[in-house]
């Protein structure tokens, strides 16, 4: 049988070998706002290799084992960018990160935290789906050691490491955050759900579910300051079959997540008419 042209293209864009997938790589940045800490660890995680090689076997489970939707390096790049920017939008309207609170450090040591946990959340993909954000505490700890060394002293370090990591569990599927930083973390994971990103997951997969239609129904994500709350989430959609994947997925990761104060939700629907989704009759 020949290749599909989805397998085809997964192939060019995630290659095959070791080698190729490496030489794709893909170098993270976030805006360190005078961040010196924060702008050193950025440079040391794109000069690890295992780090990196961790992120390409996740996306392998994922992506071309099971058909789910990308947990690589595109993934974490988008959820910590939209982590760190969720924490600066309301420590600027006076929400005292954490570790600001409890330790007494900064908001800046907070940005490391959702950053770190951002990056490493789904690092236990590399092992198996089955119980993920556990394994991802075992596989993220050596790293988060290794990151912060010498940076930071070591009692403080290892403060750190407990909240990073506290972040990481609390994305899971009925997670409880108990810290500002954790919660930004289990949020911003279920906003890489802008246009594009939903790709995948229908191309790959060999049976249509709301989940994918739903998926494919959002075009864009959008954070903006708030009129009644600091921040405003604008979700923009093709479809209203968008609709279930925030009622469903989306309100499941904001409830519980201690954000709810914080955060209001928009959701549009673009155009006259809805785009079809569908293509093919819908089948239970």
């Amino acid at each position: 049988m020949a290749e599909s042209v989805t397998a085809a293209e997964l192939r060019a864009a995630f290659g095959r070998t070791v080698e190729e997938r490496f030489s794709h790589r893909l170098a993270l940045n976030v805006p360190s706002r005078n961040n010196p800490k924060l702008a050193q660890i950025i440079d040391r995680i794109n000069h690890d290799d295992e780090l990196y090689a961790l992120w390409l076997a996740a996306n392998v489970n994922a992506v071309e084992r099971l058909g789910m939707t990308d947990h690589g390096p595109v993934h974490v790049k988008i959820v910590m960018n939209i982590a760190v920017k969720l924490l600066r939008m309301l420590v600027e309207h006076g929400v005292e990160p954490s570790v600001v609170t409890n330790y007494g450090m900064t908001n800046e040591d907070a940005e490391v935290v959702v950053m770190l946990a951002a990056l490493m959340h789904d690092l236990g993909m590399s092992v198996h789906r089955s119980n993920h954000e556990e394994m991802s505490l075992f596989v993220a700890q050596p790293k988060i050691r290794e990151l912060l060394d010498g940076i930071y002293d070591v009692g403080t370090a290892t403060i750190l490491r407990a909240e990073i990591m506290h972040a990481i569990i609390a994305h899971r599927s009925g997670g409880k955050p108990l810290t500002i930083e954790a919660g930004i973390v289990r949020v911003s994971d279920a906003l890489d759900m802008a246009k594009g990103r939903s790709r995948i997951s229908l191309g790959i997969e060999r049976t249509m579910s709301i989940h994918s239609i739903s998926a494919a129904a959002i075009d864009s994500v959008h954070i903006e300051s708030g009129e009644d709350k600091p921040v405003r989430l604008r979700i923009v959609m093709s479809n209203s079959a968008g609709v279930f994947q925030l009622d469903e997925l989306f309100r499941e990761k904001l409830s519980g997540s201690g954000l709810e104060p914080y955060v209001e939700v928009e959701a549009l629907i673009e155009g006259e008419e809805e785009k079809r989704l569908v293509t093919s009759a819908y089948r239970l």
